[in-house]
């Protein structure tokens, strides 16, 4: 089922997300959601808050569903290293519209729980790297707009008030 991606301003994308328990039904129902909402959008990443949900899941995939074997779910990640910069611009689907330069690592590395509740380990560079880090911001209550500084976040910030108060966000 697609589930309606939460927009910048809703309280669930400024909260920390807490652990996953147990792997249940209603949360492989959740990941399964998760991964239809984010080929439907289309994006190329989702975490649990972005569609009102406050549980530690997010799922990638860099190859926007064109690679079968590039999907990667996890439950409750962690990071085990980072290292490296890059500098690219990136959005974000709770963001519609809005793109903005970010730093995040050249390389990451992420453990976490697969569907099965097995733990696995998963490595990345480029797109991938940055994907694992701008979803790991998501369960911390982060967005890459809070990442930003000085007049380029402001002037996203002005314009999506702007785009509430005329109905349109």
């Amino acid at each position: 089922m697609i589930r309606p991606i939460v927009r910048y301003g809703d309280r669930t994308l400024t909260e920390p997300a807490r652990a996953v328990d147990e792997i249940t039904p209603e949360v492989l129902s959740l990941v399964n959601d998760m991964i239809e909402t984010m080929y439907a959008a289309p994006g190329i990443g989702l975490a649990a808050p972005q569609v009102g949900v406050g549980l530690r899941i997010f799922v990638v995939d860099v190859s926007v569903g064109r690679d079968p074997n590039a999907l990667i779910t996890l439950i409750n990640p962690v990071f085990v290293e980072r290292d490296g910069v890059q500098l690219e611009e990136e959005g974000c689907l709770s963001l519609p519209g809005f793109n903005a330069t970010v730093v995040r690592p050249a390389r990451a590395v992420m453990r976490g729980l697969n569907r099965s509740g097995a733990e696995h380990q998963v490595a990345g560079d480029g797109l991938l790297a940055r994907a694992f880090q701008h979803e790991m911001d998501h369960l911390d209550g982060r967005l890459f707009v809070d990442r930003l500084r000085g007049i380029k976040r402001d002037l996203i910030v002005r314009k999506i008030k702007k785009l509430a108060r005329a109905g349109q966000w």
